[in-house]
């Protein structure tokens, strides 16, 4: 299972602008940081895609939510690229 950690200090929704260009439109990225353990001996820093108005995760442990996957033209399971959620990871007994 996947452990995502969002601790306190990264408990707040950041905002990216990209600036218009070549006729394009500015876009606004909203994100999170949080921390992934994949393994290693420390976590990786991630960021979290949000949407516009929506409530940071609070500090704790998450895994991805099912809706979270999808299947790639190729067959393999992969991380939605946007639309992304976690949930409480539950604790251990």
């Amino acid at each position: 299972m996947l452990k995502i950690e969002v601790f306190k200090e990264d408990a707040v929704l950041t905002e990216r602008i990209i600036k218009p260009r070549d006729d394009k439109p500015g876009k606004t990225f909203y994100e999170q940081v949080a921390y992934a353990y994949l393994g290693g001996k420390f976590p990786v820093q991630i960021k979290l895609p949000m949407e516009k108005g929506q409530e940071p995760y609070a500090a704790g442990l998450y895994t991805p939510h099912s809706s979270s996957y999808v299947v790639n033209n190729f067959g393999g399971l992969e991380l939605k690229r946007f639309g992304q959620l976690i949930q409480p990871l539950e604790s251990e007994l």
